[in-house]
């Protein structure tokens, strides 16, 4: 019996644009790298899709997810484009281990999920407090999401923060 919990794959950042944003982010900044701390140690790793420990070299960057998701695909998102702030390594990590549940999901959380198009357009989102069961929630709310046939593509983001979180690609 399969202990995987996920319907769908949340995606990383992509290593191409980790690359390019360890020199410099989407709004053109140097990358200034630092060492966590226990006081920074859990903020969400967007290249591995874990939380930071103490001793990892990490970075506050810039990231335009949808600019991004837009450029491999030929879209045009226009006015939805926007960027915000993310936590990476400094250094290639290897990207996310096997994961049989989604990232960041503690109970509580507040995540909203934003459905774009393909051309980059906004088609609708969500918003859900994540329960005891996030992994329940978070597949019936993207199951939800691509029941809709123009969407292409679920950012899932953090309300607190606003900051994107992960992808969902339409399977």
């Amino acid at each position: 019996m399969s202990t995987h919990t996920t319907t769908h794959t949340p995606l990383p950042i992509s290593p191409s644009a980790l690359a390019e944003l360890r020199v410099a982010d989407d709004a053109g900044r140097a990358c200034v790298p630092y060492t966590a701390t226990t006081t920074d140690a859990g903020d969400p790793l967007r290249c591995c899709l874990r939380p930071s420990a103490p001793g990892e070299r990490i970075a506050l960057v810039s990231y335009a997810p949808l600019r991004r998701w837009a450029a491999e695909t030929g879209a045009e998102p226009g006015a939805y484009d926007e960027q915000g702030p993310v936590f990476i390594h400094a250094e290639d990590c290897g990207g996310p281990a096997p994961s049989e549940t989604y990232p960041f999901t503690r109970s509580g959380a507040l995540r909203t999920l934003r459905r774009y198009d393909s051309a980059g357009r906004i088609a609708g989102g969500r918003l859900l407090e994540l329960p005891e069961t996030p992994d329940e929630a978070l597949n019936q709310a993207l199951t939800d999401a691509f029941t809709d046939p123009t969407v292409a593509v679920v950012h899932v983001r953090a309300v607190e923060y606003g900051c994107f979180h992960f992808e969902v690609r339409r399977p």
